[in-house]
């Protein structure tokens, strides 16, 4: 995982996201592109103003972002990692996966908890969709990211699995790894294969079932689980389900909206 990519956008989650973005290429001695996205302006034209609104607030917000880009450089400078930067004009998720094709990692709010705009869920959950690779979806209040102790929730889906295998690396940093199933009767997911998977890289987790009698939502027991095992970050599949089938309350939507940890997604 030597190539992470950073959504650079001057609103209140830029910190956590650099951060996070800062550790992650140390802890790989990897190399940070950061891609610096002037967001169009959420407006409605008057009819008559033939768009001059939209455009004098576009100016202003490439203004306010080529002041934020040199800001950002002048720090990077001092950070002690390899970098490079991509400037783009438009939507914040079309502009990261074009840009994010050979990305390892790309790193995200999962929401504003202040701010309804940008809209970082949203932005997280089209890219999680199209990227096809890990996201790491952090909150807004984040200092650093800790690679510590890994909470991975299983439940056999290939979104998952194939998250786990691409975030091997990150796993081997950890300290503890966790994988937690929330298990159905007759359910066939097996957490001790992805176990032993691990363990072919490593990797020696500890394995946690717990028996789902359906009265609670996963997303629920999970934090349940956080609250007692207390892990630095939690590994999960996205919308297993398709996005659109989650839009109404699925799991992957109510832990970008609700976790109090990093999100280490994949689709």
């Amino acid at each position: 995982m030597k190539n992470i990519f950073l959504l650079v956008h001057d609103d209140e989650g830029q910190e956590s996201r650099l951060q996070a973005a800062l550790d992650l290429t140390r802890a790989f001695d990897g190399h940070l592109t950061c891609v610096d996205v002037s967001m169009y302006p959420m407006v409605v034209d008057d009819m008559y103003s033939g768009g001059y609104g939209t455009a004098m607030l576009l100016d202003d917000e490439r203004e306010r972002e080529s002041k934020n880009k040199s800001a950002i450089e002048a720090r990077l400078t001092h950070e002690g990692v390899a970098w490079d930067w991509i400037d783009a004009v438009g939507n914040a998720a079309d502009c990261v996966l074009d840009a994010a094709n050979l990305a390892d990692l790309i790193v995200l709010n999962r929401k504003l908890d202040a701010f309804p705009y940008p809209d970082m869920r949203d932005i997280a959950s089209r890219i999680l969709m199209h990227a096809r690779k890990p996201v790491v979806a952090v909150p807004d209040t984040l200092k650093r990211f800790e690679p510590g102790r890994a909470l991975i929730a299983w439940d056999g889906r290939e979104s998952v699995a194939a998250t786990m295998r691409a975030c091997v690396p990150l796993l081997q940093l950890a300290t503890d790894v966790q994988i937690f199933m929330a298990h159905r009767p007759h359910d066939d997911a097996n957490a001790d294969d992805a176990a032993e998977y691990l363990s072919r890289h490593g990797i020696k987790p500890s394995v946690r079932l717990w028996i789902d009698d359906g009265l609670r939502t996963i997303d629920a027991l999970i934090e349940d689980e956080c609250k007692d095992w207390r892990p630095d970050y939690i590994l999960m599949g996205a919308y297993s389900h398709g996005r659109l089938m989650e839009a109404f309350g699925g799991v992957t939507k109510r832990m970008l909206a609700h976790s109090k940890l990093p999100l280490v997604l994949g689709h």
